[in-house]
This record gives structure tokens, sequence and C-alpha cells, in this order.
């Protein structure tokens, strides 16, 4: 659906590169089945996959622990089984935080998920919360069409980020029409005889309505635990209700794992996958695996992306590391004025005692792509200086790695 918001910004936008476009229209019911065609594409592999695989079984139905490792299954067909095993791997995900001010009676809040399949163009969304979800989400209704206003209880978006790069993309929001309403927090929502969505805001010891046509709950998500009854196998969890593991994904019961978002942390299917190789390293393979040490990379998907890797300016001083700073204005990437998108920078943190690069922020046109090079260098423990001296192919994206380093030469932080 991204993409498609993305199309319909460029079209919107033909005139600055010279081509005529005339009148550019949203229809949703397309982009959703395009949407759920890719989908549905997905899914369908993989559990082709499953019902291929020999001696392997796929339940679809509801499973919890009657002891440490053994669970009851209330099958979707209605039959009730008992299964018992050596392994038993919990991966039941996240699902999305609903605050009790947000339930009020007669209004219809939206989800990350059931966003996804609504068939009507929001005349005004609200959006509650400032993460990840509500900046791509925000973005992609705006282009659309709809009116967006964003409430963010803190003082910045994208609370784990740095300043300036969370101020960068406030900027680029800003610009694409979006209301940001920061340090404000919803108090009251009902749904008014028009049919409307009243939330009331306050802010700065201010109470104000703000009136939408949706309501789209991004604040979080919480593990999909509480129907697991994890106590009955003593099996431990965090004040969240995230299971507790150890760096190999163990739980306290010997035999029993937990994989993905349920564990907590960084909520990326990338990470998921990760565990997974954890796994089958350890208990195929006879390696040793653990999550300690492995670099975490993500991607937010507005436009421009944010690619991050790494440590960021913040953890970097608080870890203790004496720490230099390149920074490039994405205005003087050739790439990127070439094609017209000169929004956001870079910057890469540096350890100034060992030239190591300690992790970025790449806040610009394929953003997620340009912090992989750097995370591949991580990986190889090149220094900042190989990618200063390399030599990549222009006019590319990752040739801009050169200037971006080269603004160490001569300076410190």
């Amino acid at each position: 659906m991204i993409a498609s918001g993305r199309v319909a910004h460029l079209a919107h936008r033909g005139g600055e590169y010279g081509v005529e476009v005339g009148r550019v229209g949203v229809d949703i019911p397309r982009v959703l089945a395009r949407k759920r065609a890719i989908v549905e594409s997905f899914r369908n592999d993989s559990q082709e996959q499953l019902d291929s695989t020999p001696n392997l079984e796929l339940i679809f139905g509801e499973a919890s622990f009657v002891a440490p490792r053994q669970v009851r299954i209330s099958a979707s067909d209605g039959a009730q089984r008992e299964l018992s095993g050596d392994r038993i791997f919990i991966n039941t995900g996240a699902r999305p935080a609903i605050p009790p001010v947000a339930e009020a009676p007669g209004v219809d809040v939206l989800t990350s998920s059931t966003i996804l399949d609504l068939a009507e163009l929001p005349t005004h969304l609200i959006i509650l919360g400032g993460g990840y979800i509500a900046v791509e989400l925000g973005q992609l209704y705006r282009r659309f069409g709809s009116h967006v206003t964003i409430v963010q209880r803190g003082g910045q978006l994208l609370g784990r980020e740095d300043e300036d790069v969370a101020h960068a993309v406030a900027d680029i929001l800003r610009e694409d029409g979006i209301e940001l309403r920061l340090n404000a927090e919803l108090i009251a929502a009902r749904r008014d005889d028009n049919g409307d969505v009243v939330a009331t805001v306050e802010a700065a010891e201010e109470q104000v309505e703000v009136r939408g046509s949706h309501l789209l709950v991004a604040a979080g998500r919480v593990p999909q635990t509480d129907r697991l009854a994890l106590d009955r196998a003593g099996i431990e969890t965090d004040e969240q209700g995230h299971v507790r593991v150890d760096d190999r994904l163990e739980t306290n019961v010997p035999g029993v794992y937990a994989l993905g978002d349920v564990k907590g942390g960084p909520a990326f299917t990338h990470v998921a996958y990760d565990d997974y190789r954890i796994v089958e390293t350890n208990l195929l393979k006879g390696g040793d695996a653990r999550t300690t040490g492995r670099l975490l990379p993500y991607t937010v998907f507005l436009d421009p992306e944010l690619g991050r890797v790494g440590m960021s300016e913040r953890e970097a001083r608080d870890s203790g590391h004496r720490i230099r700073l390149a920074r490039l204005p994405m205005t003087r990437v050739a790439r990127a004025i070439e094609r017209g998108e000169t929004r956001g920078f870079m910057k890469a943190v540096v350890d100034a005692d060992t030239g190591a690069i300690l992790g970025c922020a790449i806040l610009g046109v394929e953003g997620g792509e340009v912090a992989s090079v750097l995370q591949v260098a991580m990986m190889g423990g090149l220094p900042w200086t190989a990618l200063r001296d390399g030599m990549f192919s222009h006019p590319t994206l990752a040739e801009s790695l050169n200037n971006l380093f080269m603004e160490l030469d001569g300076s410190g932080d």
C-alpha cells in the first residue's frame, strides 16, 4: 500500500519532471485488491511448503498449556486435542494495544491491522501515537488524499531516535501537510450526532477538540500470551507479559523456546526470522548461536526512508564511547539531486579511538538500502576510512558514502 501511495505522490509531482499526467485519483478498492493478492501469494506459498513437508502436521486452532511440555488445542473444526513434545516453540506474536480512553462507545477504533482492510478513504484520519506505524500510515493516507492529524504524547516522533532525526522526520510530515500535535494526550473520544469522531486532546494544560472521520490507534503492541496459560507450565514472563528467554531463546522451562515479538524487544519480521536461524543452528546443526552481539537493522518506510543499524548517537554516548559524527545532507548527494528527492540527511557514528563504525541513520531516498551497505561494512569490521576511500559507481547512492565520511577529515566531535 505504501508503494501505491508513492506512485500517487510521484504522479502529483509529475510536472516537476516535465511529465504531464492529468488528474490523479486513488482507487482504494484496487489498492486493497493489489495488497491482498500479494499477501495471499506469500501466505499461500508458505502454507504449501508446510503442507508438503514430510512428518509435519498443520493444525488451525488455539492452544494453551496444561503442563510444562503439553498443550491443549481447540481446533477450528471444534475438535479438542492434547499434544506433548520434548520441545515446544512459542511464536504467537503481538497485537495492537488499545488504551482504555480510546474504547469509547460508538467509536470504531482502527488498528494497524484493521485499517489495511478499510474500503473507504478517511476524510480526516486522527492517529493516536507517534511511532513507526503512525509515521508510515499517516503519510500513506495523506498521499491517498486524507487530512491527517497525529497526536503524540511525547515531545518528538519516533521516541527511540536521536532528536535531529526525529525533528527531520517531523519536518517532512509537516511539509506533506500532516498536522502534528506533540506533547499532547488523548483524554476522551466520542462520536457526535453527525457521525464524526471527536477527540479531546490536552496539551500545555489546555484542552482542544480534534474532529475527524476515523481514529487510528498506533500506541504500541502487547504480546499474545494472555490466553496461553503459561502459569500451568511455569513459564516466566516480564511485567508486560513477554516471555522471558535467555540468549539462546530458551525459556526458564527446559525445552520450551520463544521466538519473535512474543519475547519482547524490537518487533520486526527480520528479527523473528533471525530467531529461527539461532534455534535452527543450535538444535539442528550443533552450533552455538546467540542473540547477544547481533546487529539490529530496521527501516521506517516513510518517504524518504529512515534506515537504521547499530547504535544511535545517543546510545553511543550513553555507552561511554568517545565518538565522531559524519553528517551529510541529501542536498549534496548527486543521485538524490538527479531524482529530485533531496529531503533528509545521512549520519554515521564512529568510534574516535578505533575508527569502527558504530551505527548510522540514513534518512533519505532508499535509506534502508544505504544503511544495509553500512551494515555489511560493520559486519566485516571495516573502518570508516575504507568507505571514504572506496570506489563506487557514479551516480549511485552508495557513492555518497565517500562524501559522508570525508566529513570526518580533520574534524571531531
